[in-house]
């Protein structure tokens, strides 16, 4: 019997399995088409978190802004406020009645018909206010009498310096501690080996009792305006007390006496 014909496989086309061999790479490269596709064309989720965080970000820099805007005393008290506007109030009108004499006597130097006298009269109120600045003669005027209690030792030289020159911002012409150092454009806090403060050089114990001549009450609203002394030495860092007299004659005897100038020189 003739044996059957046996099938010949096909011959596989060669364009064919060209094609198969660029399937990998179409694969390969699918996905980037795929994610590039899903970055232009976001789900509906995707869009929704989009825009909550651009809206969130939006709020964020809208509240710096406002809080930038805000003027620096928008969170102060009210009563802080009084006593802060209270304070400026008297300092103005000690600056305006400086200014009217300053005119009076420059009017009369120009115009007076003694203008020797009126020069004479202006040169001795100069030198007057020139030794009470440099603290080389006592002085008298209102003001306050601050006494700052210290039963921890908490009181530091740093604290004393900060009341000091609060009580100089309100308009302090002189100020006087303990009964001992007056107070000059050189003097100076510190601490010695022992822990104590100095002033000028002069040991300071407690209770620390601070004379300033002034206008009482601005004075007062100085040293009692919150973040000042009164809130420094009450709170819980020093727990200490503070009581302020004002005082409508306040006597500085003191004195101090200037070093010689060792290289500056009258011209």
């Amino acid at each position: 019997m003739p044996e059957p014909e046996r099938e010949t496989p096909e011959t596989p086309d060669i364009a064919g399995v060209e094609a198969d061999e660029d399937a990998p790479r179409r694969a390969v490269d699918a996905p980037k088409g795929s994610l590039l596709r899903a970055f232009f064309r976001p789900s509906r989720g995707q869009f929704v978190i989009g825009v909550a965080l651009f809206l969130t970000a939006l709020i964020v820099v809208m509240t710096l802004r406002s809080q930038a805007a805000q003027p620096e005393f928008a969170n102060v008290r009210q009563a802080d406020l009084i006593q802060l506007l209270d304070s400026v109030t008297a300092e103005t009108r000690r600056l305006e009645g400086e200014v009217s004499d300053l005119e009076n006597a420059r009017n009369e130097l120009i115009s007076g018909a003694d203008r020797d006298q009126a020069a004479r009269e202006e040169a001795e109120r100069r030198l007057q206010q020139a030794q009470i600045i440099a603290g080389t003669v006592p002085a008298v005027g209102p003001g306050v009498r601050i006494q700052i209690n210290d039963p921890e030792g908490r009181v530091s030289a740093e604290l004393l310096l900060d009341a000091i020159e609060e009580l100089r911002d309100a308009g302090a012409e002189v100020i006087e501690l303990n009964d001992s150092v007056r107070l000059v454009m050189r003097s100076y806090f510190s601490t010695d080996e022992q822990g104590r403060i100095t002033a000028d050089g002069t040991v300071l114990e407690a209770p620390y009792v601070i004379d300033a001549i002034g206008d009482p009450a601005t004075l007062e609203a100085g040293a009692r305006f919150r973040g000042g002394l009164v809130s420094e030495v009450e709170g819980e860092r020093v727990g200490g007390t503070v009581t302020i007299e004002q005082v409508q004659s306040v006597e500085i005897s003191t004195t101090v006496t200037p070093p010689e100038n060792e290289f500056a020189r009258p011209r």
